[in-house]
């Protein structure tokens, strides 16, 4: 995966809203990140109509570290969790991309220790596996969330909402349109109903340092029940896309569909190259 002075590994994306408490935190532990496991990285910080000093902090951080890119995108009002992801994977130059929050909700080392499976696949999918950390019921929403999404979809995840790890074309080729928390789900349902092959993986999350998550609230919920049936509307009843998915040449899963093409049954059902 990583070759060249010039290749970036991994593009972190790193929304935030008022994060003036919790951003240094968040960028110093993915930069240290980036060192433990030998990745070459950026972080692009999109700074989401913040009021506070988020912006400068930021700026300051980016000055004396020229070992590991630093840069900001700057959204004069705040446009959403989802809007900052796209803005910032448009940015990008890793050929893997991910989303951290400038919150310091979640430890980058955690993800980063799977980079490697990017090897074998196009799309990582953490899950949560120390929920005792959020309230029980942040915990139940996301649950019944889940439930909903897999008998929708007919897929399979325990969680959707987490740091995955894309394949930047992924991205690329057919950009999420939700502005708010959907974003994730959109975006992983649409990679596995083209096709990408993914892997998922552990997670554990840290505490929150600072200030309150924004993911809950009534406005949300009313945007991502919007994104859902968007997202419906564009799986079910759309032919024209349905019959265009399929994996970007040159990726992992587009490699394995190749071969599996080139392989046949066999007599008594064993695989045979024919």
């Amino acid at each position: 995966m990583k070759s060249g002075d010039n290749k970036i590994d991994l593009s972190i994306i790193m929304p935030a809203l008022n994060e003036a408490d919790n951003i240094e935190g968040a960028i110093r532990d993915t930069l240290e990140a980036f060192s433990e496991y030998g990745l070459k990285g950026e972080i692009i910080v999109v700074n989401d109509g913040s009021t506070d000093e988020t912006a400068k902090i930021v700026d300051e951080l980016a000055g004396p570290e020229p070992a590991h890119l630093i840069r900001m995108v700057h959204h004069r009002t705040p446009r959403g969790l989802g809007m900052a992801f796209r803005d910032g994977t448009m940015e990008a130059r890793g050929d893997v991309v991910a989303f951290m929050p400038g919150d310091g909700e979640n430890d980058p080392g955690e993800i980063m220790r799977y980079f490697s499976l990017m090897d074998q696949v196009d799309m990582v999918v953490p899950f949560v596996y120390n929920k005792d950390v959020r309230p029980k019921s942040r915990n139940l929403i996301s649950t019944v969330f889940r439930m909903i999404v897999n008998l929708t979809f007919g897929v399979n995840f325990n969680y959707t909402n987490g740091t995955v790890l894309y394949r930047r074309v992924i991205l690329n080729s057919n950009p999420n349109r939700s502005r708010g928390f959907f974003f994730q789900t959109e975006n992983v349902v649409r990679a596995v109903w083209s096709g990408y092959l993914f892997a998922e993986v552990p997670y554990r999350l840290e505490v929150r340092g600072a200030g309150e998550s924004k993911a809950i609230s009534w406005k949300s919920l009313a945007e991502v029940i919007r994104n859902y049936l968007a997202l419906i509307k564009e799986i079910y009843l759309s032919p024209e896309k349905r019959a265009s998915r399929k994996p970007a040449p040159g990726t992992v899963s587009d490699l394995r569909r190749r071969e599996t093409q080139d392989i046949g049954f066999g007599v008594e059902g064993k695989y045979s190259r024919e």
